[in-house]
């Protein structure tokens, strides 16, 4: 046979034996989760922001995909969180509000499995680098969790470089390390964190990792770098203040991503960026700073600007790069997306997330729900969204943005003609809104605690 012949059989073989989409030793990829806190639903270059300097946010979305439709599981930290660390809806993860910020309040139930458990079963080495805010009980640090290191503060926020927790009774220190408080007065925080981040990559190296690098920022205190105050002394206040920090995190997740290169691993490490909820107008975050662009509200509302978040997914080489997807997403789906991704079997409870995979292969795939819900009971704020269709109840909004009488029982839109949620349509359409009513009421009592009472 002729040497032409046999150059492509060989070629053949060649791509056979050897994927190109393979790591070289075949080990599951890395993963990296990166949260900020307290981001406007269009806070980065990447979603549209004109006067923010955002390289990294928008390196990962020039080599991943960005989501425009990826919402937050509650419009407050701490059910937030436990959502994405769970897979499990706020009302089924047991912390539909948040977790308190002095030792012996309670936090995440410790029999609720969190992506750290699901990822060490796997051989993964797991860390908490940053904010927890789940619970400051024993049975609910990040060590109980499933994190085999844990650095950072365990209550809502703190001042970021004496490391204390100023806002409610007496000043008190958090800062720890497995468990153990730790001192590191003067030092900011943000560097702190990027240094023990990146020892316990280079630590472990040659082993899968899981890294949970919850930033404390941009939530107040506002305290951005010197030299990003001074890029940003032009905008108007508070503006000003709030992009000084978001510029100040940004810097360090580009420190952390270039550790990543240093050590020879982006192709073999997925990282996934979003927000918690969105931006803060309460007083210590001077009432504002952040931007939800056209959608309405902020943090603790279900409006939009309260729950849709900026979400990043990269993994270069593997996945689509510098695309977009507007399917809907959920802070549920972090999860299983990520133990599809990695091959990790799921935990034997049913998730309410989804394996957002499909969507991540092809733009053209179908959204993989059509409903999603937020709130623990009907006597407080809550919301559905199906299809384009979200219903309300109990609205809540933002000082600034008073409420017509007839819009705080229900408020009804049309996300498809109306995304920032202007205009109330439930007396237009009364039969939508007992419908939604009705399936959010059927929702609530399907995922149920078991021995909890009713909240409805």
């Amino acid at each position: 046979m002729s040497l032409d012949l046999l150059r492509p059989i060989a070629a053949f073989l060649l791509v056979t034996v050897m994927p190109l989409s393979a790591a070289p030793d075949d080990r599951r990829p890395n993963v990296i989760v990166i949260l900020t806190d307290d981001q406007g639903s269009v806070d980065a270059g990447c979603y549209g922001a004109q006067d923010l300097k955002t390289p990294a946010i928008d390196g990962l979305a020039s080599r991943g995909l960005r989501f425009t439709q990826y919402y937050a599981a509650a419009p407050v930290c701490s059910p937030s969180r436990a959502s994405l660390l769970t897979g499990l809806y706020p009302k089924s993860a047991g912390l539909t509000g948040n977790a308190g910020s002095q030792k012996g309040e309670k936090g995440l139930p410790g029999d609720r499995t969190t992506i750290a458990e699901v990822f060490r079963s796997a051989g993964y080495a797991t860390a908490h680098v940053g904010k927890w805010h789940l619970g400051y009980r024993q049975g609910e640090f990040p060590n109980d969790q499933g994190f085999g290191f844990s650095f950072g503060h365990m209550g809502g926020c703190v001042d970021n470089f004496s490391h204390f927790f100023y806002w409610q009774g007496a000043n008190r220190h958090d800062l720890h390390r497995n468990g153990t408080e730790v001192f590191h007065p003067g030092e900011f925080l943000g560097d702190l964190m990027v240094r023990e981040a990146c020892g316990f990559m280079q630590e472990n190296r040659d082993r899968p990792f899981l890294l949970y690098f919850a930033l404390n920022m941009p939530h107040y205190p506002y305290q951005g770098d010197v030299r990003w105050l001074e890029h940003y002394r032009a905008l108007p206040y508070p503006r000003n203040l709030y992009a000084a920090f978001l510029s100040t995190a940004d810097e360090r997740m580009a420190q952390l991503l270039r550790k990543v290169d240093d050590l020879g691993l982006r192709h073999e490490t997925i990282v996934v960026f979003a927000s918690d909820n969105g931006h803060s107008v309460e007083d210590r975050a001077h009432g504002g700073g952040g931007s939800a662009g056209t959608y309405r509200g902020a943090k603790f509302s279900l409006f939009e600007g309260g729950i849709r978040v900026p979400c990043i997914i990269s993994w270069p080489g593997h996945l689509p790069e510098g695309e977009v997807r507007s399917q809907l997403a959920h802070a549920t789906d972090i999860l299983p997306t990520l133990a599809d991704l990695c091959g990790i079997p799921l935990p034997d409870r049913s998730l309410d997330g989804h394996s957002l995979v499909p969507v991540l292969r092809s733009a053209s795939a179908p959204s993989l729900r059509r409903e999603l819900h937020w709130g623990a009971s009907t006597r407080s704020q809550w919301a559905i969204r199906e299809g384009d269709w979200k219903l309300i109840g109990h609205p809540q909004t933002a000082a600034g943005d008073p409420l017509a009488a007839a819009d705080r029982e229900h408020f009804l839109a049309n996300l498809a003609t109306d995304p920032g949620e202007r205009t109330n349509l439930a007396q237009q359409h009364p039969e939508i809104v007992e419908r939604l009513a009705q399936r959010h009421r059927d929702w609530l009592h399907s995922v149920s605690t078991p021995g909890a009472p009713d909240e409805e």
